[in-house]
């Protein structure tokens, strides 16, 4: 009683709060008034956005956020940034990129500058490969540059050559080197399957020196048998097996088999791990069922009497005159279905477009009506109602 006498409450903003009983002095339930916390939220305060978040970039596209770039390396690096926060973009602003880097390349440190940094961006953040390899293949087909030192697929391809030629140390070396080889490996990988290279003759074709690099660097993983080689080449088969397998195939050579050979020596005698084990196995299973694929059925073609036996099964049966049964895979079809038509008693009472010929005063169709059952009237009424208000809605 004491506390709440002393209890100074500001007088209009009060609230009735029941206290719990505490023995004999506060047998009876008592009211006390707590005090109404006004907010220090403000109408005017301004929008809040999550820490790193950029909401100029829902709304605006690359070209329109930056612009006057002081090098190439900071335009293209914010671009290449851009992509891999949004990848959904490439489609709507790679082409002004490509022109923007058309106007500013145009010496051989900036062509190679360029090449680098997409290297570097496709081997170093995580998921950017296939997005890399698509890049490198739109630029070597729309950058126009002409310089001494070779074309943006020329250069960019030296640059693989040179990551290439130290494959066996990097297999061997730490855990660094092996990841940053592997980062390579599925780059090159992508390469192989987006980098298209047209022919004199206009047609489309891969790499054939990726091709064979791909094989060799296979080799390399299998050779050294430790658990992040193994799912390396695990991931580069499942991403390239299929048609790597074709190609191979229509040079008359049976590369995938020794492929298969070595997986299945590397899982009888390699220390590896057993969850391993089981992705190389799993890499067996997949290509004996084609890779899973599914096997093209033959085209479709038209029945006809002469390709198929129940062409005429469903066929409906008609009578002539006489009464003798024929259907469409009779000889004289034609003549007696002609005939058929042309019988003047074949349906008396209709004409062609189905109206009735008989009058309002024909007493058998108004026998008919007369005749109707209550419960089918009555049904026939509310199907119609339900019609019309179907149409309605």
């Amino acid at each position: 009683s004491e506390h709440l006498e002393q209890a100074r409450i500001p007088s209009g903003s009060q609230e009735k709060v029941s206290l719990p009983n505490s023995g004999p002095e506060m047998a009876e339930s008592q009211v006390a008034v707590a005090p109404v916390v006004t907010s220090k939220l403000s109408v005017k305060a301004p929008e809040f956005y999550p820490s790193g978040y950029n909401q100029n970039f829902a709304d605006s596209s690359f070209e329109d956020e930056y612009d006057g770039y002081l090098t190439l390396a900071e335009y293209v690096q914010d671009f290449l940034n851009h992509l891999a926060e949004q990848p959904g973009c490439f489609e709507t602003e790679i082409e002004q990129f490509a022109e923007t880097v058309n106007g500013w390349v145009a010496a051989d440190e900036a062509l190679q500058e360029l090449v680098e940094l997409i290297y570097q961006q496709a081997t170093s953040v995580p998921n950017f490969s296939y997005m890399g390899a698509r890049l490198c293949n739109y630029l070597s087909h729309h950058l126009t540059i002409s310089l001494p030192s070779g074309s943006f697929r020329q250069l960019l391809l030296q640059r693989c050559q040179t990551e290439y030629e130290n494959r066996d140390e990097a297999a061997k070396g730490d855990e660094t080197a092996r990841k940053q080889f592997h980062a390579f490996v599925l780059f090159l990988a992508e390469l192989y399957l987006n980098l298209e290279i047209k022919g004199t003759k206009g047609q489309v074709t891969r790499a054939e020196i990726l091709q064979e690099g791909l094989r060799e660097l296979l080799n390399v993983l299998f050779s050294n048998p430790v658990d992040n080689n193994l799912m390396c080449a695990v991931k580069l088969l499942k991403l390239t097996g299929s048609v790597l397998e074709d190609a191979w195939k229509e040079k008359g050579k049976n590369d995938m088999e020794e492929m298969i050979q070595r997986i299945e020596n590397v899982v009888l005698d390699a220390n590896c791990s057993r969850d391993v084990k089981h992705m190389l196995l799993k890499v067996v299973e997949l290509r004996s069922s084609n890779w899973g694929r599914v096997h093209e059925t033959s085209p479709h073609t038209k029945a006809t009497p002469e390709n198929d036996p129940n062409y005429f099964m469903n066929e409906p049966t008609f009578y002539t005159s006489d009464g003798i049964p024929f259907t469409a895979a009779d000889p004289d079809y034609q003549e007696k279905y002609q005939e058929l038509l042309e019988r003047e008693d074949l349906f008396p009472d209709y004409e062609e477009n189905g109206v009735a010929l008989s009058g309002p005063e024909d007493q058998y169709f108004n026998d008919l009506d007369n005749k109707m059952d209550p419960e089918i009237e009555e049904a026939y009424e509310k199907f119609c109602l339900e019609s019309e208000h179907k149409k309605k809605q």
